[in-house]
């Protein structure tokens, strides 16, 4: 199955990506945004310092703020982010 992924502020930064296209393998399924996030992980130090580090990544499905948890399926677009924070 196909998503668009999008990454915002210090991720996108960090990653060096703002969005890509990327296809998830439907025998590795169900995905979930916990179950992307690790594989996205494994692309590198930074990916997994991101990603599945200290960070709280918050993730939304087509424009809906979502858990872990959160199903992903065919067509969506996933943005992941880091938590606001005010000073």
């Amino acid at each position: 199955m196909k998503i668009k992924l999008f990454y915002f502020a210090r991720l996108k930064e960090s990653l060096k990506y703002s969005t890509e296209d990327l296809e998830l393998s439907e025998a590795d399924g169900p995905w979930t945004i916990l179950k992307l996030k690790a594989l996205l992980s494994k692309r590198g130090d930074v990916w997994g310092q991101m990603l599945m580090g200290k960070l709280k990544v918050r993730a939304a499905i087509n424009h809906a703020l979502v858990h872990d948890n959160a199903a992903i399926a065919d067509g969506d677009e996933v943005a992941f982010f880091p938590p606001v924070t005010g000073g």
